[in-house]
């Protein structure tokens, strides 16, 4: 039997990959390139860019095309057989890894490379990546004796291995919680399309009644609108201990252990390195220059915006106690009444917005913008094309010439056995293969409201703004110019500054001359009407100095944990998540609440020490878009400069320099301050 893995020729066949594939796939890759290096290495005395790095890419490249499909299933058609089969795998790719970033033989090769006399007619981006590759080395190990670098490989296996099982106990803690309403008396308060979402849910499980989970768009849908306290209350207890020793799972999938192995073994990891904790390692590829430079950046914005969070909370208890009886105002009250009080001062909630923006107009409204932007027409193609659910669409980027450029899966609804939030992950990579041009793959993945009672799905435009901003990640990945995949894409680029695109796309869901494209009513037709659209526009910055105290809240606690990690006094995670809270904070939860204990951008995706990065680019995509401001929203050269200057050149060159040819200057912070309502 032919196994679907190894056809890395082609699209994944996703409706044929089995369980009982994906070992013998991984194992005979890995064996297969380290064959080939081991040729390479020793055929080879004078190495040069063609004779070495190309034929490793090329491996490296095959073994990840037969890896996506894999990681990606596991994240959005969870089972029993296939995470067994992908963690069987973690320990053996994560060995091969290191065992290449250690490989003495192979490090010494690119050296060779970097000192040839010819090494400076390479292009840019050929260079790039052997300068990165010979950074990577060394973070990789390859310096160490051999007592170390054999320790060295244990720690990155076990964090693979660590990492995995935190996801894994994250997604069982959510999926173990539900509560069966036979009717819909308790859910007074929720708009029609959230009870019928909850019905739906019921009946796809052969229940009858209403059933609610921890799934994102049901655990909003209670927490801002059900008029019940307690079944507020319940839902929040239930989502802020999952994974922990608290709630009503308690320990049963606890993080604690985990989390407390995480923090040690990469300050152990870091200190073989010789850097003096993980926050230090971390910046070795980002932007930021010192960690000094990080925590000055995030505490500026801390004073900027907690007095004015601080009164906006002020408001809000205000507001509760005067119009809703609440005359202690919980963490689960808040968006509740948040809510209200937007109703009361906006005339505007969430549901008012819901019916202009049905799916389909929305992707396809999206799909306009980036053509008036960047002259790239994008169109679904449904012929041979397998995909995982029926959910799934496929849809190609072609440039005005006809070109293919990139192509995309998109899937877009909350279900039970897949991880929640949203991100894009790469399919393949854009590479010369020696025959063509690779063309970039991505998969666009949310966790949206279904479609309802033969309704189409219809988005809050916090859901147009995710869409907006998982677009712009994999325009990043597919609109790419760069050759080389080492640097091609998002491939490079300082983590610092990877949301900028994402961020960046955001912006056009709040330009009237963007919206006409695709806001709409999805039974009537009727464009947003003017009214509404200014009533959205006055709620922009509605409670923002609160939402970004809380998103400070979660990168001064990242950071720190990494930065002061002591290993006489562990990662001390409640102690310093209290004392950031204490400086940041303005409404901190209850003492059982367990918010680390489901962090998995840090804990088991790579924002480690890195979470700051959602400000620091957000600096970057306020400023860029300023000049959009300035010269109009759908200006073509404002457009084919950030395509050209950002979006296409991925991680060849220095971010900053391609970030001042964009902008011509440096980033100033006035653009998020203003666009945030802090300006002075």
């Amino acid at each position: 039997m032919s196994n679907p893995l190894l056809a890395t020729d082609q699209l994944p066949r996703f409706s044929a990959i089995r369980p009982e594939h994906v070992e013998p796939a991984i194992d005979e890759l890995l064996a297969d390139n380290r064959r080939r290096l081991e040729a390479l290495l020793t055929k080879d005395t004078e190495h040069s860019y063609d004779s070495l790095v190309r034929p490793l890419e090329a491996m490296n490249d095959r073994l990840a095309k037969a890896w996506s499909p894999v990681s990606h299933l596991n994240s959005v058609m969870n089972n029993d057989a296939l995470r067994a089969a992908y963690n069987a795998c973690l320990p053996k790719l994560s060995a091969y890894a290191t065992e290449i970033s250690q490989n003495e033989a192979l490090f010494h090769a690119y050296q060779s490379v970097r000192q040839r006399d010819d090494f400076g007619q390479l292009q840019p981006a050929q260079q790039r990546s052997v300068i990165n590759a010979l950074r990577d080395f060394r973070l990789g190990g390859v310096d160490l004796p051999p007592q170390r670098k054999e320790r060295f490989r244990e720690i990155v296996a076990r964090l693979s291995e660590l990492s995995s099982r935190f996801s894994e106990n994250v997604l069982d803690a959510t999926n173990a919680w539900h509560k069966l309403l036979p009717d819909d008396t308790r859910l007074a308060g929720l708009p029609d399309s959230s009870r019928d979402m909850l019905r739906q849910a019921a009946e796809q499980r052969n229940e009858a009644g209403y059933l609610l989970t921890l799934d994102v768009p049901c655990y909003f849908a209670v927490l801002a609108y059900a008029d019940d306290r307690d079944l507020r209350r319940e839902l929040y207890e239930a989502f802020g201990t999952r994974a922990s020793d608290q709630g009503p799972h308690a320990g049963r999938w606890d993080n604690t252990p985990l989390m407390e192995e995480i923090l040690s073994l990469r300050h152990e990891q870091a200190g073989l390195l010789g850097f003096a904790n993980f926050a230090e390692l971390s910046l070795a590829t980002k932007m930021a220059e010192s960690t000094e430079q990080v925590t000055a950046f995030l505490d500026d914005l801390a004073a900027r915006a907690r007095p004015r969070a601080r009164e906006e909370l002020d408001s809000l208890r205000r507001f509760a106690r005067e119009e809703l009886a609440l005359d202690v105002l919980e963490p689960w009250d808040v968006p509740y009444a948040s809510e209200k009080l937007r109703e009361a001062r906006h005339q505007l909630s969430q549901e008012d917005l819901r019916p202009y923006f049905p799916v389909d107009q929305v992707l396809s409204g999206l799909f306009q913008v980036v053509t008036r932007l960047y002259g790239v027409h994008i169109r679904e193609r449904t012929t041979e094309v397998d995909t995982w659910h029926p959910d799934v669409q496929f849809f190609e980027i072609r440039d005005q010439g006809g070109a293919l450029r990139g192509q995309f899966y998109t899937d877009l609804y909350t279900r039970q056995k897949k991880r929640g939030g949203a991100w894009m992950d790469e399919c393949r990579v854009r590479r010369e293969t020696g025959s063509g041009v690779q063309v970039p793959v991505a998969y666009l993945t949310c966790n949206f409201t279904p479609p309802v009672g033969g309704r189409p799905a219809l988005l809050t435009h916090t859901e147009v703004e995710t869409l907006f901003h998982e677009f712009g990640h994999g325009l990043h990945h597919m609109l790419t110019r760069v050759d080389c995949a080492p640097v091609s894409g998002i491939n490079g680029v300082p983590w610092d500054a990877v949301e900028l695109p994402s961020q960046f796309m955001e912006n056009w869901c709040w330009e009237r001359e963007a919206l006409n494209l695709f806001a709409a009513h999805h039974e009537t037709g009727a464009p947003l009407p003017e009214d509404l659209y200014q009533r959205m526009r006055a709620a922009r910055t509605f409670q923002s100095a609160m939402q970004m105290v809380r998103q400070l809240e979660f990168s001064l606690f990242d950071f720190r944990l990494h930065l002061e990690y002591d290993p006489q006094r562990g990662g001390r995670i409640r102690e310093i998540l209290e004392e950031v809270r204490e400086r940041v904070s303005v409404m901190p939860p209850p003492e059982w609440h367990r918010f680390p204990n489901s962090f998995g951008h840090i804990f088991a995706g790579g924002y480690a020490a890195g979470y700051y990065s959602y400000k620091w680019a957000e600096v970057l995509s306020a400023d860029a878009y300023s000049r959009f401001e300035e010269e109009g929203v759908f200006s073509e050269e404002a457009g084919r400069a950030f395509l050209g200057h950002i979006l296409e050149k991925g991680g060849s060159e220095d971010l900053m320099d391609l970030y001042v040819s964009f902008r011509g200057r440096r980033p100033t912070i006035d653009a998020l301050l203003r666009h945030s309502g802090l300006a002075a």
